[in-house]
């Protein structure tokens, strides 16, 4: 006789009901949170996929229990300072983010990671970026605004911005805020490399003219202490000469001896 044969029919039903019970909370739970909207957000569906607006909801970071669904995400004029290694990491559907007008002043290596196949449009205008890690953008396809931040036009700005498919009608307003050249600073970033102007080779020669000043530090610290030592040399030498010469001859001591030996 089996378990449920001992517990009595209604016992056996009581447990299979609960047991269904059981598991139709548990996969309601995973499709809540796989469909689920962010607080505060309103999520919609677009083509069969979601499409989440988070735009003036006062955030402070980048959602973390996005739909997996997701196909648009804005986040325009909100308050988000970062964006964090793997933010959108679940999202493989991604194929619009918008970030324009927030108070981003980082962006971390693998900020992107993982929408390399399918993230189509990137907006970062307004913010507060000053310079991005060479690998943020890596692989990416999508168009990208980056307009009107604080750019600092360096060798590193210059070869990211070689590897990206920027937004044509907002090129003119990747502007240098700040150069390694001081002359550049106020002018429109494709402007000047488009006047043949090259960072990467100025950042070769500040290195050069770096490298010669340290090696020049280092052959004057040799040179002083060489002469520091000959001179130290010296001294002990001239010191060690007068007192030898201080001492009594031999024929002084030789006579000192005779006069001695003859009076006693």
């Amino acid at each position: 006789m089996n378990m449920q044969e001992l517990l009595g029919p209604s016992v056996a039903n009581k447990s299979e009901k609960r047991s269904t019970a059981v598991w139709a909370l548990l996969f309601g739970t995973l499709w809540a949170s796989a469909s689920s909207c962010p607080s505060g957000c309103h999520c919609a569906e677009k083509s069969g996929m979601t499409a989440v607006q988070c735009t003036s909801r006062n955030l402070a970071q980048i959602p973390s229990d996005l739909p997996r669904d997701t196909v648009a995400l804005m986040l325009a004029s909100n308050h988000i300072t970062e964006i964090p290694n793997h933010a959108f990491r679940d999202l493989s559907y991604l194929q619009e983010l918008d970030l324009s007008n927030n108070d981003i002043e980082t962006v971390e290596v693998a900020a992107f990671h993982g929408l390399a196949d399918s993230l189509l449009v990137l907006d970062l205008a307004n913010n507060r970026i000053q310079s991005v890690p060479k690998e943020a953008f890596a692989h990416l396809r999508a168009k990208i605004n980056l307009s009107n931040n604080p750019w600092h036009c360096e060798c590193v700005l210059q070869e990211v911005l070689r590897e990206l498919r920027l937004d044509p009608e907002s090129v003119k307003d990747v502007v240098c805020h700040t150069a390694v050249q001081e002359e550049y600073a106020g002018r429109s970033l494709i402007q000047v490399l488009d006047s043949g102007i090259n960072f990467c080779n100025f950042h070769h020669k500040t290195t050069d003219v770096a490298m010669f000043v340290t090696m020049f530090g280092w052959f004057s610290m040799v040179i002083g202490y060489v002469i520091y030592y000959v001179r130290h040399n010296q001294e002990d030498a001239r010191r060690h000469l007068e007192y030898l010469k201080s001492l009594p001859s031999s024929s002084q001591m030789a006579k000192d001896f005779d006069t001695i030996s003859t009076v006693l």
